[in-house]
């Protein structure tokens, strides 16, 4: 008795959903979209680790800043603190998450009975994925699942928050208020090009898009013109980075399927006397660029190996205005 609350706060709160503050409601993700201002979300791999000050001390940092944070499902096919449980300490905690959620470690009981709980933490927003080949990882021995893909596990989503109910029809006690991402990979869409699978995830009730890095301006800007010639108008978040160097520039153009960083940008690195700070700055005036491109709701910034870079480009791009 007697001891003061610590800053961070890591015990359950059930009535999770929407952190008060001076008892005023905390806009959320989607109310952010839908007023038409410029959206930052954030991306973190939660730590391995049993404790959730790790996690915290990655996320704290961008309490304030991002709009909303995503937290990664064994990124890497590696081992990490699970998603919806991290998720769930940074809602407690006033940040909120974007819940990753991938086919390939659970079956389909096990998937529904995850997106179940999210929902009763107050979980709203999810991405949901493939997850990446088990080979890729450092076990690669194990079992991938692969039950659902990811349009079967986004009905299941759209079922539980539309009709709720399961696939076998069981109803379900409660109320799932999911906002649900669908992910993309842009690209410099050649002549007949129509976007197909894009379209078949906003039909299956996805409401918002977070891409791929795509470094690149000029290719956003022709990606969102095709996609508003076909019809497609819900809000994207372009992925983007804060390059650490022109090595790390091109192991993602590499390794990271769907990646479009430009020769431009890796040249700027190379003549850099500091990468990093060159890295920040190549970002935020892509951010600017972004801004000014119609279908642009905001961007997606995510930093492998170089997450603390994000909370110093959100903070140099405040201001920034979505274009109408």
């Amino acid at each position: 008795m007697g001891r003061a609350r610590a800053k961070w706060d890591c015990r359950p709160r059930l009535e999770t959903g929407r952190e008060l503050e001076n008892n005023d409601p905390v806009e959320t993700l989607k109310e952010k979209l839908q007023s038409g201002r410029f959206v930052v979300t954030a991306e973190i791999a939660p730590p391995v680790s049993c404790a959730a000050a790790d996690l915290l001390a990655k996320a704290a940092p961008l309490k304030g800043l991002a709009d909303a944070v995503n937290v990664t499902d064994g990124a890497g096919a590696r081992a990490h603190m699970g998603s919806v449980a991290a998720a769930a300490i940074l809602l407690q905690n006033g940040i909120e998450p974007i819940l990753q959620l991938t086919c390939r470690d659970r079956n389909r009981i096990a998937l529904q009975s995850e997106l179940m709980g999210a929902a009763a933490l107050g979980i709203r927003n999810l991405l949901l994925l493939k997850g990446d080949d088990p080979k890729q990882g450092d076990q690669p021995d194990a079992k991938p699942v692969f039950d659902y893909d990811t349009a079967a596990l986004t009905a299941v989503a759209v079922a539980l928050r539309d009709k709720g109910e399961l696939p076998t029809g069981r109803k379900v006690g409660g109320k799932a208020e999911f906002f649900i991402a669908a992910a993309d990979v842009p690209i410099d869409p050649p002549a007949g090009w129509e976007p197909k699978s894009l379209a078949a995830k906003l039909a299956a009730g996805c409401e918002f898009v977070q891409t791929q890095f795509c470094m690149d301006a000029n290719v956003v800007r022709r990606y969102m013109a095709r996609l508003a010639e076909h019809g497609i108008k819900v809000p994207f978040l372009i992925g983007i980075s804060p390059l650490r160097s022109a090595k790390s520039a091109r192991w993602m153009r590499e390794k990271l399927y769907g990646t479009i960083i430009p020769d431009t940008a890796v040249e700027r690195l190379e003549a850099a006397s500091d990468p990093a700070a060159e890295g920040r700055k190549l970002c935020l005036e892509l951010m600017r660029e972004l801004a000014a491109i119609s279908g642009v709701a905001g961007v997606h910034i995510m930093a492998p190996s170089n997450e603390a870079a994000i909370a110093d480009v959100i903070r140099d791009a405040a201001g920034l205005k979505r274009a109408k």
